[in-house]
């Protein structure tokens, strides 16, 4: 969690004993302290949202293609390109930069010429939005789902029909696991054995762990997350969009790599909201919706439709404008 033998430990902004969340947490933490006003994140399971979510600023996960990228990620069509800024409004018009085909990644949607910050004021009445807390099996902190349960019922007070409905699908870790720790077994292969030991141990023990994955269970793996895109699909002939926690619990202590009583040589336990949104190559995004007791932000998960990015932003905005991002001072 920004924890680099090379470079350090970056830090929170809200409490400087506590994780920004990763990868991207140091673009977060500079969006955070104002340290200018575009950052890019690259997200292969939540790296835009989890530091967006721990730092208390915006980020989102456009969908797949929207915003090239090269060389291709070693996890493939798993990892996104997006924004990290302070406001909703800054992401779009970043995003409408940074989007477009690039004949350098055959993955690029074609030219699209739209401008993201089109619409964002259009609010939210009438929208149809299902609010999931757990996604039907994932453990959430009480007070991360009080917030977002709080989050939820000021958009419906904004007009928009909220109805508490979970999306279906069984849990997906296994799946993602699967091919994510294939793509790091990858990388670390095209690493001269000896410089090995120079690895991030969090890093190197899960491609150790991708080298035992059997070319059958890959297979299934990818068999799978056809399945679960096609049911997201079908979900949002109901809903426009889906509103979650971004991760169930608030920033742990910097330095760990997960939370106090969890596995260290596994994240995907602890962020079950965000890498399914990877799988599916949604736009999904992360918003602060509150703070906890202990002053540290919580964040509010946007998902639509595949191509449906401008909604996710159109929806942020609308929240934004009713609960305002706050930001740290600085010290």
């Amino acid at each position: 969690m920004c924890d680099s033998p090379l470079t350090g430990i970056t830090r929170n902004p809200w409490d400087e004993r506590k994780t920004p969340g990763g990868s991207s947490g140091g673009a977060a933490v500079a969006a955070a302290l104002h340290m200018g006003c575009l950052h890019l994140g690259t997200d292969g399971g939540g790296s835009i949202r989890i530091p967006a979510g721990f730092t208390g600023v915006f980020g989102i996960k456009p969908t797949f293609g929207r915003v090239p990228a090269y060389p291709l990620s070693p996890f493939g069509t798993i990892a996104h390109v997006g924004p990290i800024t302070a406001s909703v409004e800054d992401a779009a018009r970043m995003l409408t930069v940074i989007a477009g085909p690039d004949d350098r990644d055959w993955h690029s949607l074609p030219h699209d010429p739209r401008d993201f910050t089109i619409g964002l004021a259009q609010g939210v009445r009438g929208l149809r939005m299902a609010l999931s807390i757990d996604l039907g099996y994932a453990k959430v902190d009480p007070e991360v789902a009080a917030l977002v349960e709080k989050a939820a019922g000021k958009l419906a007070e904004a007009g928009a029909i909220v109805v508490h409905r979970d999306p279906g699908f069984s849990d997906p870790t296994e799946t993602f696991r699967t091919l994510w720790f294939s793509g790091a077994a990858d990388v670390r292969a095209s690493i001269a054995r000896e410089r090995w030991p120079l690895l991030d141990p969090g890093f190197d023990r899960i491609a150790a762990a991708g080298e035992t994955i059997a070319r059958s269970d890959y297979i299934r793996s990818v068999s799978a997350r056809g399945d679960l895109g096609l049911a997201m699909a079908r979900f949002h002939r109901d809903f426009d969009v889906l509103l979650t926690p971004t991760l169930p619990i608030a920033a742990f202590d910097a330095g760990e790599l997960a939370p106090p009583g969890g596995d260290r040589a596994d994240w995907a336990h602890w962020t079950p909201f965000s890498f399914p949104f990877n799988l599916t190559q949604q736009p999904a995004a992360s918003i602060q919706c509150g703070f906890t007791g202990a002053g540290l932000p919580v964040g509010l998960q946007i998902v639509a439709a595949k191509y449906q990015d401008s909604l996710v932003l159109r929806v942020a905005r609308a929240f934004e404008d009713l609960c305002p991002i706050r930001l740290p001072e600085w010290r």
